[in-house]
């Protein structure tokens, strides 16, 4: 994992979910190496990420997609239904 961090975002937790993610960086963050929550949430997500190059991608790492190309918030039904198509 690269410590260089040039672009970067902010994930969204509702208030339940992130007060358990706290907890949990409180509990044990130190017995599992983490130095930040940062660090935490960073290892989760791309196990999460591998997880789905294995299962959608045969593995292998999709091309990147440059900070500011996606559009932010959620998609709607529609927009869902029209990018399925």
């Amino acid at each position: 994992m690269s410590k260089a961090k040039p672009e970067s975002f902010s994930p969204y937790f509702r208030t339940a979910d992130a007060d358990q993610v706290r907890a949990a960086y409180d509990a044990v963050g130190h017995l599992e190496g983490y130095g930040a929550i940062t660090d935490l949430i960073e290892a989760a997500t791309l196990k999460e990420i591998r997880r789905l190059q294995r299962k959608y991608n045969k593995g292998k790492p999709w091309p990147g997609i440059p900070a500011g190309q996606l559009p932010t918030g959620r998609r709607t039904a529609t927009q869902e239904r029209e990018r399925r198509m």
